[in-house]
């Protein structure tokens, strides 16, 4: 019975990661990747949509970005959604693909985005914390109800407790990592 509220709670953790995980991907770096784009969403038949869904994305140079729409009708759309985004990159249209060059990031502009990202961390930390609390809870109510016993009650939260320890070094993994791409020259 313990091992499925380890199971369940190891499973939010794991999601509430993979959601940070993917909020920091969307960080620029000095480099170009497609990830960048993910939040951008663009006008298309009267709904917003993905910009992945309305064109293929590639990068062929580590400071450029291109887009290549299905239709070419989308285009102008493509570009008014990238000006929207808070990217500060000015899309180049030549009729058929946007061109995105990524100007080299200033010290100042690093050194913002590594607070950006350390908020980011710090947001995934409290829900993993979040999550460790709501199942310890749960199991102290199921021992006050004598649903379990108290010695299972511990062992489940010790268990816990490493899955809590495990997804925080992961995300502390996770911002060395981007803090180091963010400031690299």
């Amino acid at each position: 019975m313990d091992a499925a509220y380890v199971k369940h709670a190891e499973d939010r953790m794991k999601k509430a990661t993979e959601t940070i995980r993917h909020e920091v991907a969307t960080i620029r770096t000095n480099k170009a990747t497609t990830s960048l784009l993910d939040g951008v969403k663009v006008e298309y038949y009267g709904s917003a949509v993905p910009l992945q869904q309305v064109a293929s994305v590639s990068v062929p140079e580590p400071r450029l970005i291109v887009i290549q729409p299905w239709e070419r009708t989308v285009l102008p759309e493509i570009v008014k959604a990238i000006q929207r985004s808070d990217l500060g990159v000015n899309p180049a249209d030549d009729g058929a693909v946007v061109r995105l060059v990524l100007p080299p990031l200033t010290e100042e502009r690093r050194k913002d985005l590594v607070k950006i990202l350390g908020k980011i961390i710090e947001d995934g930390r409290v829900r993993v914390r979040t999550i460790r609390r709501e199942s310890n809870d749960e199991l102290k109510k199921l021992e006050r109800d004598h649903k379990i016993s108290e010695d299972d009650s511990k062992k489940t939260q010790a268990e816990i407790q490493k899955l809590t320890d495990r997804y925080i070094a992961s995300l502390d993994e996770l911002f060395g990592k981007k803090q180091a791409e963010v400031m690299e020259v």
